[in-house]
């Protein structure tokens, strides 16, 4: 799989990876996911993310003030 017409592979990440990705537990990943917290697509009934828009959506995240 390509990547915007470029040789570099889109990422595509399972919720155990990202879990690990982000150094958080794999359940703590699932609630945010369900809740639509985490930039994420359910597909054959399994959670997967595109690190790129992951990274992108953590980017936000941390440069959000505290309400």
């Amino acid at each position: 799989m390509k990547k915007n017409g470029t040789s570099h592979p889109a990422q595509i990440m399972t919720l155990r990876q990202v879990a690990d990705y982000l150094g958080l537990h794999i359940m703590t990943v699932y609630k945010l996911t369900r809740e639509g917290r985490v930039p994420a697509a359910k597909i054959g009934g399994q959670w997967r993310f595109k690190r790129d828009v992951l990274d992108q959506w953590l980017e936000t995240q941390m440069n959000r003030r505290p309400s």
